[in-house]
């Protein structure tokens, strides 16, 4: 335990990289609250997107391969030893396996006096083997959801007092309630996809990846073409160059049912935010129970209305907030039905405080001085 609690810490967060994702802005979220409470911020990670705001927030960030698996990676063991004796770190924190084994072994040659708190946190329900154990090694160990919490006690021996339940959390002034885009970004939107004005706009917010549903989405889509004309489905998110093919698969399938008009591939975007804001719907569809599911908590913030399959974390925040939303998983014509009907009438999602990023990052500074 930090002794002096009002001690101003120095904090290493290790990601394997910074381009997208719910782990990274977290990683984000956390470094830049560190800032702005005095402590001292590090990140090490082989860079990306993010790195620039992470620097321009007030962090120091370290460009190492950390999260490439390949036993080549382990020269950092010694790197990283000595990289946390020289700068006096009082909390290592890992958020991703790799990596995690890497700490575990630096740490392992450092003396008691100079090492750090060593904190996990479990972002997924990962694989259970030994590989994935190195995330139960954290001297305390953040779940970030009832599902994992459970998975974790389930599958592995730990000491329940080790871990602690935080939720993701959201900016309520990032993403404020009945957001509505500036006309500038209408317009550039417009200029951009002259073919989604006057449409009706259902998004499914996911990196492109065989899990996260897609495949139903277009499914979902196909059947309310029938009703609805003028429907168009956005699918947002990431396609790495190993999804390349899937990502043919799912162009192909559009053209298979004869709805490449009505679905709208549009990869990265930085403005997600207002994709969801002008969208009717949002869904979330994975296959497997999404650990947390941030996009999903983003909507509700903004006051638009998420269909989604009851399972994981997205069950977890549907039942505390929005409970109409849920439904089966794999239950494409309740899917359907639902969102037909909410075309026609339209639900209200209430306000919400549930699920806060201050609470979150008030939460995570109070594992750090406590471990």
């Amino acid at each position: 335990m930090i002794k002096n609690k009002q001690k101003k810490l120095t904090v290493l967060q290790i990601i394997p990289e910074l381009n997208s994702g719910g782990v990274e802005r977290g990683t984000l979220e956390v470094a830049k609250y560190l800032v702005d409470k005095g402590h001292r911020s590090i990140v090490i990670s082989s860079g990306g997107r993010m790195k620039k705001q992470l620097i321009k927030e007030g962090s120091k960030h370290i460009e190492w391969e950390i999260g490439k698996k390949s036993l080549l990676t382990f020269k950092y063991v010694i790197t990283l030893a000595k990289y946390l004796s020289n700068n006096n770190v009082d909390i290592l924190h890992v958020r991703s396996r790799f990596p995690a084994w890497v700490c575990f072994f630096a740490l392992k040659i450092i003396s008691k006096a100079k090492r750090p708190s060593f904190i996990t946190t479990f972002h997924g329900s990962y694989s259970i083997n030994i590989y994935s154990s190195i995330m139960t090694k954290g001297d305390r160990v953040i779940v970030i959801s009832k599902t994992i919490k459970k998975y974790v006690l389930d599958n592995y021996k730990i000491d329940p007092k080790k871990l602690f339940l935080n939720y993701r959390g959201v900016d309520s002034l990032e993403f404020p309630y009945l957001y509505k885009p500036e006309k500038k970004w209408i317009t550039e939107w417009n200029k951009h996809y002259p073919q989604t004005k006057g449409k009706i706009l259902l998004t499914l917010p996911a990196r492109i990846t065989r899990w996260k549903g897609q495949e139903d989405f277009i499914e979902i889509i196909t059947q309310l073409k029938k009703n609805h004309s003028n429907i168009l489905g956005l699918i947002v998110g990431d396609v790495k160059p190993n999804k390349n093919n899937f990502f043919s698969e799912l162009k192909e399938r559009t053209l298979e049912l004869g709805v490449e008009n009505n679905i709208l591939f549009l990869e990265h975007r930085s403005d997600l935010k207002e994709i969801m804001s002008i969208s009717k719907i949002v869904f979330s569809l994975s296959l497997e129970p999404e650990a947390f599911g941030r996009t999903t908590i983003e909507s509700l913030k903004l006051g638009t209305p998420v269909i989604a399959y009851d399972h994981g974390g997205v069950g977890e925040q549907l039942k505390a907030i929005f409970p109409d939303g849920r439904i089966k998983k794999g239950n494409l014509s309740q899917a359907v039905l639902l969102a037909s009907d909410w075309i026609k009438h339209p639900p209200k999602v209430p306000l919400s405080e549930l699920f806060n990023l201050d609470k979150m990052l008030e939460n995570t500074l109070k594992v750090y001085k406590n471990a």
